[in-house]
């Protein structure tokens, strides 16, 4: 099939080469548009959720059209398991990288120039070297494709310089259709998108932003190990993600999560490197089933049975967030999402944002664009509007869901409202006033409480009239209050060596009764455990023992192969065998996922460890 097919496509063609190398009877949401974009040789701009299925809208066309296409990615953990990802299922492709040795990388060129490759996975620091893409040209170069695409725009979260040269290939070859895809991308960082690339005409195809298979949670942070332990025992024997804001977080609630019994590995870039990419490796072939890190860890990671990802302190935006908790549940069952945060964090973020901004030169232009996405993400913490609705609204799509999303602490009723939360709100504006507007949140929750510590009585603190007003609660409450006004723009956090709160324009018409406040009571603990994988597949029940049966053989056969388990199989189709128990080929070819050469291999171990479950 070639571009000048496209407006006859043969869709039978199509939809039988995904059942045959993929195991898929039907395509998701926005999947056909862009397939068809692809082989019609357009250029396109494709946004979809993490778990949409975004890698089959380029791979499946390469299959299909004569010639090679060459794909973009950051990083070299996320090529590598594409390419083994299509190894698996029987299609040619090869990678260039940094990481290989001079044997290695001419033994790919050797592979492309002798034709039978359809896709190539590059660095964008390698394709804008000087005569690479030229030489691509030569080996019949059809399509480009540029993955993470976000990574080109100044308005994306993960800036990479190399990444805006990409446009320049385009002036160089203009016959050769550019394809960009990504999963978090706001209105105008795809306008960004487009700009650079210099992609004409592109078809622009955003699929639906919501995630319905995670829950999202926000808990005030406390005792944080507690806090941690409590959702690690929802999630017993399954995958998750910790994030920490600094690598001392990661160093230390990794050792005291070791301390309690927990089996789990730090990441961050101040590790030595070989220590760093075993950890990674671990927790990538299913040996370890947590990992605390900073955010360098996630990109390039495709485990897709994540079932939980915390994050123990406040992202720097909703798009890095979206991108971290994009982690989770990537098959597409239940998993859970929790953030527990604290105005610290706002304080942390907007002091490293200003003060990098400084050091590279930005306009003040840039810098309030980067404090306002802090403080949107702030905002989202401490709030209470639906979380997936938020999110959806964020990324510019307009929310069609039910009025309550039944995934969130807010729409599962996990928030209460105080019924005097005005009063409450007065009594802590009054008390920030009172103490001259110049002392944080700590200072004003001990004044409140009626503390006698020396600080207190030093300033002559317990002299006034709001000192004690709120002794009848918790430090832990009047904290939670104090984010919320923060998130709720009543009250302001100025940074510096000692972060003080000030009133807002607003504050100010709520302490003077000109306007209500909202408050919530401290959340509880989660009143719905999180369904896991074993427990609900759409379609019937399925088989936990088989099913444990079947992790353990993949885990096997994965050692063996050197890849990651989930390149064997993922377990939304481990758990439809665990349901459905396929006793011949023609019934495990059934099965969501199991495509012609895996029908071939492994296929028969997992007939043979279901027969065995089943004593036949």
């Amino acid at each position: 099939m070639t571009p000048t097919d496209a407006g006859t496509i043969d869709w039978t063609e199509v939809h039988a080469l995904i059942r045959r190398v993929w195991g898929f009877d039907s395509l998701r949401p926005m999947q056909e548009e862009a397939l068809h974009a692809s082989l019609a040789g357009r250029d396109a701009l494709v946004v979809l959720a993490t778990g949409s299925g975004k890698s089959l809208c380029y791979q499946a066309p390469a299959l299909l059209r004569p010639g090679l296409t060459a794909v973009v990615s950051p990083l070299i953990s996320l090529m590598k398991d594409q390419v083994a990802g299509l190894l698996e299922n029987g299609v040619r492709a090869v990678m260039l990288t940094s990481a290989q040795d001079a044997n290695e990388r001419r033994r790919v060129r050797a592979e492309l120039a002798g034709g039978g490759v359809k896709l190539l996975f590059v660095a964008p620091e390698r394709l804008v070297l000087d005569g690479f893409f030229d030489e691509l040209l030569e080996l019949g170069l059809s399509t480009l494709v540029v993955d993470e695409a976000h990574c080109i725009s100044h308005w994306g979260h993960d800036f990479r310089p190399e990444y805006r040269r990409l446009g320049e290939l385009r002036v160089r070859a203009p016959h050769v259709p550019i394809q960009a895809f990504t999963a978090t991308a706001t209105p105008r960082v795809r306008d960004d998108i487009v700009r650079e690339l210099g992609l004409v005409e592109p078809a622009r195809l955003v699929g639906g932003f919501d995630r319905p298979n995670l829950t999202y949670r926000f808990q005030p942070r406390g005792d944080l190990v507690e806090q941690v332990l409590e959702v690690l025992g929802r999630h017993r024997g399954e995958a998750g993600i910790v994030y920490c804001l600094r690598r001392r977080d990661v160093d230390e609630l990794s050792a005291e999560l070791v301390r309690r019994g927990v089996d789990c590995v730090p990441y961050h870039a101040g590790l030595a490197p070989e220590v760093r990419e075993k950890n990674q490796d671990r927790f990538v072939n299913d040996e370890v089933q947590l990992v605390v890190a900073t955010v360098a860890f996630g990109m390039g990671i495709d485990r897709s049975d994540v079932r939980f990802v915390i994050h123990a302190s406040l992202p720097k935006g909703l798009e890095q967030f979206s991108q971290e908790t994009g982690r989770a549940g990537r098959d597409g069952l239940e998993s859970e999402c929790v953030m527990f945060f604290s105005t610290a964090d706002f304080v942390a973020w907007r002091a490293l944002v200003e003060r990098s901004s400084s050091e590279a030169g930005e306009s003040s232009t840039d810098l309030d664009g980067q404090l306002e996405r802090l403080s949107e993400m702030m905002r989202f913490a401490s709030g209470a509007r639906c979380r997936h609705r938020v999110l959806v609204e964020h990324f510019g799509e307009a929310w069609s869901g039910a009025d309550r999303c039944g995934a969130c602490d807010v729409c599962l009723g996990e928030l209460t409202p105080l019924a005097d939360a005005t009063v409450i709100a007065q009594k802590i504006l009054s008390c920030v006033v009172r103490v001259g507007q110049r002392y944080g949140g700590g200072h004003v929750t001990d004044v409140l409480r009626g503390s006698k510590n020396e600080r207190v009585r030093a300033a002559g603190h317990d002299q006034l009239s709001t000192y004690g007003l709120l002794a009848a609660h918790s430090t832990r409450e009047i904290r939670h209050w104090i984010e919320q006004l923060v998130g709720n723009e009543l009250l302001a956090v100025d940074t510096g060596e000692f972060p003080t709160l000030s009133l807002t324009r607003d504050g100010v018409a709520v302490l003077r009764g000109e306007r209500p406040a909202v408050l919530f009571a401290l959340p509880q603990a989660a009143r719905r455990s999180v369904r896991t994988s074993t427990s609900v597949v759409p379609g019937g029940p399925v088989d936990g023992t088989l099913f444990e049966r079947l992790r353990t053989l993949r885990r096997e056969l994965a050692r063996q192969r050197g890849v990651p388990p989930y390149l064997i199989f993922n377990d939304r189709t481990l758990a439809a065998m665990a349901e459905h128990k396929p006793t011949s080929a023609d019934e495990l070819r059934a099965i969501p996922g199991v495509g012609e050469k895996k029908l071939v291999d492994p296929g028969p171990a997992f007939l043979a460890e279901i027969a065995r479950h089943l004593g036949i």
